[in-house]
């Protein structure tokens, strides 16, 4: 295979970075094709040469951006061959696009240049990616809309599955549905939904809160409407408040090296991720911040809660408590869109619990590759030593696409499984309540443990359930309430 453009820049350059997920290659065909794992690209339209700046330009116009590569090519490249290039062409889109980005990444100015013309163009082509708000280069007229900024910048790209997910309005949905249960039963289904949520968010670590960790968690999901912005000492507040180990509340973010262990393997290959390095976490965050205030009022709610959840986890800004405190800011974007009123929730968690194996998939989209870019020694039991070898880049530049779209495909299931079947369950709970009541004299509590325990339990009251009530409640009791529960749940069945 003949790599070209980015995959060709990455190898040639040696640039320690991931590799192109879809690289071009030359191929014998008559016109460029966007295959299923290659941009197939004729000779004739290829680069000419093996200088990087024809495959920058290349892969400018063809490829779209790669901040990853683009951020360590352009150090390599020689400001005076790119005015060269734009003396040819001073109104060229990529090659405007190509000074710009060599202006961030090179830490220089360009001078001496010819005069600039042609119109705006956008670094980021809306057709192809999600973008954030347009800032104007006057210099270049380039518009810069991506998602973050020059220090951190997650880049998200319009599949269809995007498309789809921002065009189905799920916040919008999810407010239309829970105004339409009337606000009893709205109150009820949300009530469920805090806790459920509290309970998977803790699940999906292997932990079962306490209930005052469990009431603690639910008063913070309930603060998430609060115009309150992400400040280091807000998000260490929030660590403390999630964890109950006294010493691994933190006041600030991490100063030290941490890493993800998993596998129940030993030595290094247990290690499967190690997030930046604190003096680069320490760049990052105040950039990730700035993104993750802004963004939620500025984008999608979805995209902006799947970057700020994924991106916040890569980071690992505190030794514990990093993957709850990345779950409660998923609701922290939805809610600080303003698309859902106060009080109202999207029990997310419940559903990435249930689909924690492609939870695993989203998270190592990036994780896999990262971690390949340290080497890891192994000297005792907890005592590693870590040599980072890739480009600080990695961190500030990654590709969102499959957390975005797990996100959707996680909101939807909130939606349209986990608050339908709830309020479903709360519907036939009321009716068998109502039916039971009309003919027997049950206590409150009692019975409420009988519709429970059969609607959950196939339409049966356990055995162990009969003998624990058989004084106070009467046998034709036990035999109606399940009769009446194995027709609810059938109903229910009949209606998926």
């Amino acid at each position: 295979m003949d790599a070209i453009g980015y995959e060709y820049l990455r190898t040639q350059l040696g640039l320690s970075v991931f590799p192109v997920a879809h690289p071009a290659s030359i191929r014998p065909v008559s016109r460029i094709l966007d295959v299923q794992d290659e941009l197939q690209v004729p000779k004739g339209v290829a680069p000419k040469s093996g200088h990087p700046i024809e495959h920058l330009l290349f892969a400018l116009r063809y490829e779209g951006i790669n901040l990853q590569i683009l951020a360590e090519t352009m150090p390599k490249i020689a400001g005076e061959d790119l005015i060269a290039r734009l003396r040819e062409s001073p109104s060229g889109l990529f090659i405007r696009k190509a000074c710009y980005l060599w202006e961030w990444f090179a830490n220089g100015e360009l001078s001496n240049l010819p005069a600039i013309a042609g119109p705006y163009g956008d670094l980021f082509d809306p057709a192809d990616y999600v973008t954030g708000i347009v800032r104007k280069d006057a210099k270049w007229r380039i518009n810069f809309n991506g998602l973050g900024s020059a220090e951190y910048c997650p880049v998200v790209r319009l599949t269809q599955l995007v498309k789809d997910g921002i065009a189905s309005d799920v916040l919008g949905r999810t407010k239309a549905f829970l105004e339409s249960l009337g606000p009893t039963n709205a109150d009820r289904t949300l009530s469920w939904a805090y806790l459920s949520e509290t309970d998977s968010s803790f699940a999906i670590e292997r932990e079962a809160p306490s209930q005052s960790k469990a009431e603690t968690f639910v008063a913070l999901l309930q603060q998430a409407h609060e115009k309150i912005e992400l400040t280091e000492e807000y998000l260490a507040d929030l660590q403390s408040a999630t964890i109950s180990n006294p010493y691994e509340k933190a006041a600030c973010f991490r100063h030290e090296q941490n890493w993800l262990r998993g596998g129940g393997l030993r030595g290094a290959g247990s290690v499967t991720y190690i997030p930046p390095s604190p003096e680069l976490l320490s760049k990052l965050m105040p950039a990730f911040m700035d993104m993750a205030n802004s963004l939620p009022r500025q984008s999608d709610p979805v995209v902006a809660a799947s970057v700020a959840s994924f991106g916040f986890v890569y980071l690992h800004p505190f030794m514990d408590g990093n993957g709850r405190l990345s779950r409660f800011l998923f609701h922290h974007a939805l809610c600080q869109s303003g698309r859902l009123d106060q009080g109202l929730l999207l029990p997310v968690s419940v559903a990435m619990k249930r689909h924690e194996t492609e939870y695993l998939e989203a998270l190592q989209s990036f994780s896999k590759p990262a971690r390949k870019l340290w080497d890891v020694y192994w000297a005792d039991e907890d005592l590693f030593d870590f040599k980072f070898k890739g480009a600080d880049s990695i961190y500030r530049f990654w590709d969102a696409t499959k957390c975005v779209e797990f996100g959707y495909r996680m909101a939807e299931q909130a939606l349209g499984v986990d608050l339908r079947q709830e309020t479903e369950f709360l519907a036939s709970f009321d009716r068998i309540s109502k039916a039971v009541n009309d003919e027997f004299d049950i206590r409150g509590n009692d019975l409420h443990l009988l519709i429970v325990s059969a609607l959950q339990n196939g339409g049966r009251v356990s055995n162990n359930r009969r003998k624990k009530l058989a004084g106070r409640v009467p046998e034709e009791a036990f035999d109606f309430v399940e009769r009446l529960a194995k027709t609810e749940l059938t109903e229910l069945n009949d209606v998926e």
